[in-house]
């Protein structure tokens, strides 16, 4: 009976040599090697970028408190997550000093500084998807208008232009979109 049966069934039962490979496995997994490498590669020029970045302002000068200001910068920013700093301008003074600090401390009061990183982490992860870039771009300027809105909440009229004015300057200068 063993020698009846065994032969029939494996024959009949057994699978075809490369016959029991999906095709969809073989998709997957290339996908997924392509997806790891894409986060990888997003993971690798956020922290490029911050490296560079701080190497450009490791020869500022401390102002007051989380305060410095660089001859290598052209428009104020905070960097840190931990322990932010707002860097600006070497030349700047009087009102523009004024109407820029009011803009970088309404950042940290919302945690803009803590915001922005983690939009970019998932960014990183999930940067095959075209919404999320959209997402990031919209999160980027709507962090931006809503320390604008913050800072001239008291502002009169004349106030704002110059308000205006001061961060027209200060943005013309910004080449590209820093994570």
């Amino acid at each position: 009976m063993n020698e009846i049966v065994n032969p029939v069934i494996s024959e009949t039962l057994a699978p075809q040599v490369g016959a029991s490979v999906n095709p969809m496995q073989i998709v997957i997994g290339v996908a997924s090697y392509i997806w790891v490498i894409g986060i990888v590669l997003m993971l690798c020029y956020g922290a490029v970028s911050y490296i560079l970045l701080r190497r450009k302002v490791r020869v500022s000068v401390k102002g007051e408190e989380n305060l410095y200001f660089c001859d290598d910068v052209d428009s104020p920013f905070i960097l840190g997550v931990i322990f932010p700093r707002i860097y600006l301008p070497s030349g700047m003074s009087g009102e523009a000093l004024a109407h820029v600090l009011a803009h970088e401390r309404a950042h940290l009061h919302r945690l803009d500084h803590i915001w922005k990183p983690i939009g970019f982490l998932l960014l990183s992860v999930y940067w095959f998807n075209p919404l999320l870039w959209i997402a990031y771009a919209l999160l980027c300027r709507d962090i931006e208008a809503a320390c604008d809105e913050r800072v001239i909440k008291t502002m009169d009229t004349e106030a704002k232009k110059d308000y205006s004015r001061t961060l027209l300057a200060c943005s013309l200068h910004r080449r590209r979109i820093m994570a």
